[in-house]
């Protein structure tokens, strides 16, 4: 089943990518515009709740903040927000983020399961970048926040990775490009490499379903076809947007 979340202001909130953390809102309207997404992916079944400790999420957001190089990113304060809530809320064992440039992509997912914000012990959160200077800096990066190598970034193809993981994956989250002319379309060649070892209630997190839908058509068919996947939302709260699937 395919459903969608468009806040009002989606086309209009609008980041500085080479400002990371700059103020885009006041934060209680962030809270309230992450909330009800949350809230819709609980009322969807693709949730168990829609609770997170603001705590927690904010000594994360202020680790990055302060230790993370982070040249420049799409990632908004609600994107970031909502990525880390997710993983909060579900915690993953075994989670596959695939494209993570310099790790902050990564650690918004992984910052959830270690670090000042962790909420729950995880066993593998693995972030994959194929450009390996990139995937070099988003290593330096991680083990700033963690040394216990739980989390952890290699210089591979995401296909390989998630095809060879030899455990069950409970979220993938996807923002990678390919290095042909399939571009964003691998997400699905990434997709289907790990599916099988995907159980039921696991989560895909696919960036960019808005600015490269385009690009993206073939995933978002695949994912929004309940012969697929069970359900789909396409968050439209900024734009880039993310798809939110579950098996």
């Amino acid at each position: 089943m395919q459903y969608t979340f468009r806040s009002p202001d989606w086309d209009t909130y609008r980041m500085d990518y080479k400002q990371p953390f700059a103020v885009l809102e006041p934060i209680e309207s962030e809270i309230a515009v992450v909330g009800s997404v949350l809230a819709q992916l609980v009322e969807i079944g693709m949730l168990p709740h829609a609770h997170y400790d603001e705590s927690h999420f904010m000594a994360f957001r202020s680790f990055v903040a302060e230790q993370f190089e982070i040249p420049w990113t799409a990632i908004t304060p609600r994107m970031q927000r909502l990525l880390w809530a997710i993983n909060a809320i579900i915690q993953p064992q075994n989670m596959i983020a695939a494209g993570v440039f310099c790790g902050n992509t990564f650690i918004s997912n992984a910052g959830a399961g270690v670090g000042p914000g962790a909420v729950y012990t995880a066993r593998n959160l693995i972030g994959v970048e194929i450009k390996p200077a990139e995937a070099q800096r988003a290593e330096r990066n991680t083990r700033r926040i963690d040394s216990s190598g739980v989390a952890r970034v290699v210089a591979e193809d995401a296909v390989k990775v998630v095809a060879e993981f030899p455990e069950s994956i409970s979220l993938l989250y996807l923002d990678a490009d390919g290095t042909d002319s399939r571009g964003k379309g691998i997400y699905l060649d990434i997709l289907q490499a790990g599916l099988d070892r995907m159980p039921a209630g696991s989560i895909v997190l696919a960036h960019n379903s808005v600015n490269c839908a385009e690009k993206l058509s073939h995933y978002l068919d695949y994912v929004r076809d309940s012969a697929n996947l069970r359900a789909s939302l396409n968050v439209i709260f900024d734009v880039e947007g993310l798809e939110v699937s579950v098996k």
